[in-house]
Parts: structure tokens; sequence; C-alpha cells
């Protein structure tokens, strides 16, 4: 008989991640953030290439970033609704971790693999982050997928880009439950 954790499958059966605009002060403490790290680092990377990184964003550099998503906006001719959208989750945030994934050359780990190894890092940070008791949130957007901004934000190089940044903080508010998805549409047994 297999060994189970009953409470992780009942996490996992009832994880909901947070609107990162609910999320506020207080937020996790450097051992904190370097466990949910630690955790996250354990995903599934074939070929043990580690294709990511991560870059831990304070109050000051997320400010700092929505000044850019600003000026970046402009320079795209965005209109002020997408502007302030992509501007706002860095000006909401107090805390969040960026997370990078880094394209390694592999004779034998398609690049593809590399870009699931990098979200499954992306998912195991934010259920870790749940699990544990603080509000989390994934989120992308524009920004995150514009290239000047990566390189010019957050110094990325010619062969990474960003897989998602994850939002942390307490929750100010329960959002409502959504319905989970019908499995009878997205099963199919043969």
């Amino acid at each position: 008989m297999p060994k189970t954790y009953p409470d992780a499958i009942e996490f996992l059966l009832n994880r909901r991640s947070r609107p990162a605009k609910t999320l506020s002060l207080p937020i996790p403490n450097r051992d904190e953030i370097l466990k949910f790290l630690t955790a996250a680092a354990r995903s599934p990377d074939h070929g043990k290439l580690e294709p990511w990184r991560f870059i831990v964003l304070s109050k000051p550099k997320l400010t700092e970033l929505a000044d850019l998503v600003e000026i970046r906006a402009a320079e795209l001719g965005y209109d002020q609704e997408k502007t302030q959208k992509g501007k706002s989750q860095f000006t909401d945030g107090n805390l969040a971790v960026a997370v990078i994934e880094v394209q390694k050359p592999s004779d034998k780990i398609p690049a593809i693999e590399q870009t699931y190894s990098a979200g499954a890092v992306c998912l195991a940070l934010l259920n870790i982050a749940l699990a544990s008791g603080w509000g989390a949130n994934w989120l992308s957007g524009w920004p995150s997928h514009d290239r000047a901004f990566a390189q010019n934000g957050l110094g990325l190089s010619s062969n990474e880009r960003i897989a998602g940044i994850i939002y942390f903080g307490t929750e100010t508010s329960t959002p409502p439950d959504r319905p989970r998805p019908n499995l009878d549409n997205i099963v199919t047994w043969q």
C-alpha cells in the first residue's frame, strides 16, 4: 500500500489562489521565502538542468517596475486602461518572486520541457505559500511578456524570460469560491 498524505490531498483538492489585489501586509519574511523557494526548486526537472532562477521583488523594486511599465506602455502606444492594468500588479504588490525561465542548451532536453519545468516551479511556489497559510497569486500580464520590460526591469539575458510572478501577502478578504472544472468536459477514458 502506498504511503498517503491526506492533508496534502485535501489541500490540493481545495486550494484557491487569492487575487493579488487583495494581498496586503504583513508578508512572509526572508526565512519563509527561502523555504518556499527550496520547495519550489524540487519541481520536476528532466535532466537536472534547473532551467529557472528566482528574483525576489521587494516593495521598492515593485514600485520601480510599475514606473517602467508606464514608460514602456507609452512607448508601445497602449491606452490608459491597458497601461493601468499592467502597472497595478506592481503598485498593488508588497512582495513577489519572479520565476525566470532560463533556456539551457541540451541535446537531450527539448526547450518545451524546460518551459514546463519553469511552469511547474511557479505552481509549486504558489502552492507552498498557500499551504503555509499565506495568500498568493501567480500573475503575468503583458509586461511579463514584453522583452524590453524583462531586459530593462530585471536584467534578463536573451535566453531568459519571465515564467510568472508570484505575489505573497496576507488576505484582506476571502474571495467567493468559483466553480471547479467539470471533469466530464475535460476527461476522456480510452
